[in-house]
């Protein structure tokens, strides 16, 4: 098998782990990422051929959700809209940063984030949810409070992706989610506002097609599987590999910028 070929088998499974991931809780662009800089893509390309494979990813996952009835039209407005504007604000400001203080940005993010799902503060709140319906927020004052939140992450999510399904499911345990239907929420904010981004960064030259479909493919595959897990519940195991696989990477991107 030629090189070329095996990068691309690489980035295909790269993919698949990081669509399932993406799908039961998020972070999964801090594997893909970093196999695309690796690949020998500037930094700005990656984060924008990523978004190739977030995009068909998000779309399997938003209607395998849809068919579990878990997909919500009231959705659009008070949390996908303020994620999509706060993307083109993130998108525009990623655009423009140096490569290398992007790479280490990168690198510095994988960790943090990381960390952050080891300690996972929310648990508690989200263990005490459990057989409660689920819930949009209390009143005016949470609903809003609960889309500035959305309008946060958005601009996170614009200038890397790469950990804001974290975010996002963040505040949507806030706003009274349970971690099935937050997550059916993550993915509806992600499908809503990466066509938006995915168009600035192909608009700059950002985007390289072949490796994105390339990474599309095994994320839309990923994403259908992680659908199932979320349901079913059987992703546990996925939390200790993804964290060794993140903090090597990580690693390996430090020492190569």
């Amino acid at each position: 098998m030629s090189p070329e070929a095996s990068s691309y088998l690489l980035l295909f499974g790269s993919g698949l782990l990081a669509g399932a991931l993406n799908v039961i809780a998020g972070g999964g662009s801090f594997i893909t990422l970093p196999i695309l800089i690796l690949m020998g893509l500037p930094p700005t390309m990656a984060n924008g051929t990523n978004r190739i494979g977030i995009l068909l990813q998000n779309l399997s996952a938003v209607w395998g959700f849809r068919r579990h009835g878990l997909v919500e039209r009231r959705w659009l407005l008070w949390a996908a809209l303020p994620v999509t504007v706060g993307a083109i604000g993130g998108t525009l400001v990623a655009l423009r940063i140096d490569e290398g203080a992007f790479q280490r940005i990168l690198a510095i993010l994988m960790v943090a984030v990381t960390l952050w799902t080891i300690w996972d503060p929310l648990r508690r709140r989200r263990n005490g949810m459990e057989g409660q319906p689920s819930r949009r927020g209390d009143g005016r004052a949470g609903t809003l409070a609960v889309a500035c939140g959305f309008f946060a992450a958005g601009i996170y999510g614009g200038f890397v992706q790469a950990g804001v399904g974290f975010l996002l499911l963040a505040v949507a345990t806030l706003a009274g989610y349970d971690l099935v239907r937050g997550n059916a929420l993550k993915v509806f904010c992600v499908l809503a506002s990466t066509p938006i981004s995915l168009g600035l960064f192909f608009w700059d030259g950002q985007v390289a097609l072949l490796p994105g479909v390339v990474l599309a493919a095994g994320m839309m595959i990923g994403g259908s599987i992680g659908v199932r897990l979320t349901v079913l519940g059987g992703h546990r195991w996925i939390r200790g590999v993804v964290t060794v696989v993140v903090i090597l990477l990580a690693v390996k991107l430090w020492i190569g910028g």
